[in-house]
This record gives structure tokens, C-alpha cells and sequence, in this order.
């Protein structure tokens, strides 16, 4: 079936006319919509009407010349520009340079026109119309990806950039709404960004199979059109092809968004650009496609630019924090190593010097406070190094099975050795806490520095009660004081490192402890609260969950 082009002749003389039209329909290889005007004004209105693919123009018109006709014909907007050929009487070179170069695309003599010449003459229009409609359509695609990518980079935040993507793809491809569907898992993921507000808010858009009923296509391989046999055989998961089998093509045209990965071959599949229109019948066409897709790479390389900056800034910030940690150590250690080392160097001085003249208790009560200090400087070192080992994630959860009944009386018997007679330890159990796996270090740090804080800040002795309570899969224990308790406006910041309450006068303690507790409920899938109230005393509540979950076993 030959291609159908639509062809005005303007001509003033109706037999030339009549000539011409007998010449075109003869044309064994191009099909022809034939439009006539006997004059210029008459073949403009025509031309703003149908549109042409190609006009035969006379030169001498009834109301203006041919060349008058083509700065009329360049005022008007039409998509590309009308190819133009030249028709004149009688055979004139300064005419004919002065028709070419207002743009004419050839230039006919009427007295030496022949079937054949004129049938050429204006298929070479056609063809030459054609390319250059093709090379304006890519440069002018071109340009609109290339402002468009320049919009989408300008931020390094991600969501703006996300955002802008949406807003910028939307008015480009002129469609109804797209999105940006990010993977958060193999079989998972969300929709981070959305042209339009109802859909970024929707609940029905968070979930991919929801997305699947509003995206895709039958032959889409993610925004490239295959027969499904190709995708079949092309290795997607079983996941990505029931994805491909629920798309609607004739609504929706989709395009991977892939960030390039160093350490791996393939590229990471982030997630999906998405093209919508479903307010009437839209045939997507391949240009369109190929632009989606060049505008998913421009995304691509934005997204990670984005993500390169924040893990750097993060970097760069876990640094000062670093930083800041390390000097919080030196000052701390500095501080806190003084005092017991005053304590030691005189006790033992004092031994040492006149060690033959003291009894025994003297002795005793000397040697015991060398202990004592010793024993808090060796555990202010303990707190110093797990609290570094957790500013740098090296700390590692390692969970084995647990009798909690015989690890807490154990603990409980410890402690007892070490506290004064001031003190009274209370330890209470109920419930099932049976089946219980967790990491055995980070259970002793969590308790051994709860119970030295209860003692500690209970200067006045009293009694530290200790419950440890089973349920169905999860454990709690709590400890309770009667000590000073802590001012509501310092317990947001308690769990902190170095951090203390205002009220601690010349207690002696560097502010590690709650946070050391914390970082282990955490390692193990648990939290930690407390209550407390000023001179009232303080409980803190750990809660455990009793099987380290599935993430918690990956991640550690």
C-alpha cells in the first residue's frame, strides 16, 4: 500500500492546475491528497486548515509573488516547515536563486515539465521534508531531555530530585501522572515519588502489587518492548515476570532506573520511572520510550550522586563525632582516674611506710580500698573500650541459648559480694522464661551497670530490687532503686554517652553506663525505659524479645 502525502497546489491558471494533478496521480510510487488555491491567500488558508506535506508554488500570483508567499508562509507555526517547489513560466536564474533562498526546495521550469520530473521533484521533496522533520524531532527531543536531566541534577537532595523528576517527565511526555517506584527488597518495595498529590498519598500505591494493576504492559521488559517468549528466557525471577504479566501497554510505559555498582557486575535495579495516562486512548510512541529510558539514566546518575553526598556527609559527621568522643574519653578518664588514683597512691604509700606499726583491721581496711579503687578504674577502662567498640559498630550480637533463672542468680551473688552492708539486694522471678536465646556478654554489661548505677546513686543504702518476668516471646527485668532519682529535664539525654543528671553533686561516674545498656537491648532486638522521680529513687525496665529475629540474625 503506497504512503498517502497531502500536496496544495497554488496556481492562479486551473488548466496548469489540472496538468499537475493528472502528473502526480499518476506516480507509481507515492499516493497523493491533492489540495488547489488560485491564490496566496487562499493556499495560507489551506495550509492552516489540513496542513500539507508539500506545496507546488507559482510564482506570478493574482495577489503577491511566490517569493512574498514564502515571508507569509515563514510567519505562520506549523510543526517542521513546508517544503516548497518553485513553478515559473518562463526560466529565470536570479528568480530561482532568490526562490532557494527563502527556502524553496526546488525550482521547475513549466515550458520543460514533464510526468516524471514533476513526480520526482516532489517525492525528493517528501523524502527531504521527512529528514529534516526527523533530525529536528531528535535535536528538539534532545534538548528537552537535556533540560530536563538539568533540572532533575540541579539539587543533591534526594527527595527534591525525585520530585522534580516526576513533575519534569510528566509535562515532557504530557501523560496523566508518573511516579519513581523504588525496590526496598527482592519482592518489595514503595512509591517514594509521585507527579500528582492524591497518588503519592495513597495507601494502594505502597504495595507492588497495587503499582502492578497501574503499571506496566503484556511485551514490556521494563520499558523495552519484547515478544514475551524473550522475557521469558531473558532470567528474570519469577517475582519480576508475574510484574511483566500484569502490565497494561496501551496505558503505561515503565523504565528501570539501574545504579551502576563497582563491586558487583550487574547494575543494582533500583527501581521504576512510570509513565500513566489513562484519561483516553494513548499509543506510546518509540521515540517516547527511548525517552522515558534516557531520562531514567539521567535519574539513575542524580539518585546517585544524591546517595554519594549523604553517605559522605554521614561519614564526614560520624567523624567529628568520632572526634568529639575521643577527647570526651581523654577529659573523662583524665578526671575520673585522679581521684582513685589519689586514693591508691596513699593507702599504699602508707603501707608501705609504716606497714609494721599498723594492726591488722588497719591493714585490712587499707588494702581494701586499693581493691575498691582498683576495681573502678578497671571497670571505668571496660566501659571505655565497649563504648568505643559501639561508636564503630564493631560490637557483634552473638546469641546462644540461656538459662535467665541461673544467669541472674549468679549475677545477683556477684553483686552482693561487691556492694556494703548499706545495701539490700531483692531478686524476684515469675512467669516463662524458658527458650530464651541471647548474647551472654552484652546481657552481663546491661545488668552489671544498671545495678552499679542503682547502687551508686543510692548513697544512702536502701533496698535494689531486681524482677525478672517471662512471657509468651518476650523477657523483661527491672531494676529498682531508692535512690536520688533523676530530674525530669535530664532523663532525655540520659542514654546518651557522658551523659548524668544535674542533681549527682560528688558522686563519682562518667555517664557511660545507661548508654552501654542501651546499645545492648538494642543488639538484641529489645528496649529500655525508665521511670524515675527526684529522691524517690529510679526504675529502668529492659524488654528482650526471646528469639533474635530474622534481620537481627542477618544483620549481626
Amino acid at each position: 500500500m503506497l504512503d498517502t502525502s497531502t500536496l496544495l497546489i497554488i496556481d492562479d491558471c486551473a488548466a496548469d492546475r489540472k496538468i499537475y494533478r493528472r502528473y502526480l496521480l499518476q506516480d507509481p510510487y507515492q499516493s497523493y491528497q491533492i489540495l488547489e488555491a488560485d491564490c496566496a491567500e487562499n493556499g495560507l488558508a489551506l495550509c492552516q486548515e489540513f496542513g500539507c506535506d508539500v506545496i507546488l508554488l507559482d510564482f506570478c500570483l493574482p495577489d503577491m509573488s511566490g517569493l512574498d508567499f514564502f515571508d507569509k508562509l515563514n510567519q505562520k507555526i506549523f510543526d517542521t516547515p513546508i517544503p516548497v517547489i518553485m513553478l515559473t513560466g518562463r526560466g529565470d536564474e536570479e528568480v530561482a536563486v532568490q526562490a532557494m533562498k527563502r527556502g524553496a526546495q526546488d525550482y521547475i521550469v513549466k515550458q520543460y515539465l514533464k510526468p516524471e520530473v514533476l513526480q520526482l521533484a516532489v517525492r525528493n521533496a517528501i523524502k527531504q521534508s521527512y529528514l529534516q522533520a526527523q533530525l529536528y524531532k531528535h535535536r528538539e527531543r534532545q534538548r528537552l531531555i537535556a533540560t530536563t536531566a538539568l533540572r532533575i541534577r540541579q539539587s543533591l537532595d534526594l527527595e527534591q530530585i525525585l520530585n522534580t523528576a516526576v513533575a519534569e517527565v510528566q509535562q515532557l511526555l504530557k501523560c496523566d501522572r508518573v511516579m519513581v517506584y523504588q525496590f526496598t527488597s527482592e519482592i518489595d518495595g514503595k512509591t517514594v515519588a509521585c507527579s500528582i498529590e492524591c497518588c503519592g498519598s495513597a495507601q494502594a500505591y505502597n504495595n507492588i502489587q497495587n503499582v502492578c494493576n497501574q503499571v506496566g504492559g503484556e511485551n514490556q521488559h521494563w520499558g523495552c518492548k519484547l515478544p514475551m517468549s524473550d522475557i521469558y528466557n531473558a532470567g528474570w525471577s519469577n517475582f519480576y515476570l508475574q510484574l511483566l504479566e500484569q502490565f497494561k501497554t496501551e496505558e503505561n510505559l515503565v523504565a528501570p532506573i539501574h545504579l551502576s555498582n563497582n563491586d558487583q557486575q550487574e547494575d543494582q535495579l533500583w527501581g521504576l520511572l512510570i509513565a500513566h495516562h489513562s484519561s483516553g486512548e494513548r499509543g506510546w510512541q518509540p521515540d517516547e520510550e527511548e525517552m522515558l529510558n534516557e531520562l531514567s539514566v539521567q535519574l539513575a546518575i542524580a539518585i546517585q550522586q544524591a546517595e554519594l553526598l549523604a553517605q559522605t556527609q554521614a561519614a564526614l559527621t560520624k567523624e567529628k563525632q568520632l572526634n568529639a568522643f575521643k577527647s570526651q574519653i581523654v577529659a573523662t578518664v583524665s578526671h575520673e582516674y585522679r581521684t582513685p588514683l589519689t586514693s591508691i597512691l596513699a593507702a599504699a604509700s602508707t603501707v608501705i611506710k609504716h606497714g609494721q606499726h599498723l594492726d591488722d583491721p588497719k591493714k585490712q581496711k587499707l588494702l581494701g580500698i586499693i581493691e575498691h579503687k582498683a576495681r573502678s578504674m578497671a571497670k571505668l577502662v571496660d566501659n571505655m573500650l565497649m563504648v568505643n567498640q559501639i561508636e564503630l559498630d564493631k560490637t557483634r550480637f552473638q546469641p546462644i541459648p540461656l538459662n535467665l533463672l541461673q544467669f541472674f542468680s549468679d549475677l545477683m551473688e556477684q553483686e552482693q559480694e561487691l556492694i556494703s552492708d548499706r545495701h539490700e539486694l531483692i531478686f524476684h522471678s515469675s512467669g516463662n522464661y524458658q527458650d530464651f536465646w541471647g548474647d551472654r556478654g552484652l546481657l552481663q554489661q546491661i545488668f552489671i551497670n544498671l545495678m552499679s548505677n542503682a547502687v551508686k546513686y543510692s548513697p544512702q543504702g536502701g533496698t535494689v530490687e531486681v524482677h525478672l518476668m517471662g512471657k509468651e516471646s518476650e523477657v523483661m527485668f527491672s531494676i529498682k532503686d531508692q535512690g536520688i532519682g533523676i530530674p525530669i529535664a535530664d532523663q532525655e539525654h540520659l542514654f546518651q554517652s557522658f551523659g548524668r543528671g544535674s542533681n549527682v553533686g560528688t558522686i563519682p561516674g562518667t555517664g557511660l553506663g545507661l548508654a552501654i545498656a542501651k546499645s545492648c537491648v538494642e543488639l538484641h532486638g529489645g528496649k529500655i525505659t525508665l521511670s524515675s522521680q527526684v529522691d524517690q529513687g529510679t526504675t529502668v525496665t529492659v524488654t528482650l524479645p526471646k528469639q533474635p529475629s530474622l534481620d537481627y540474625a542477618k544483620h549481626f
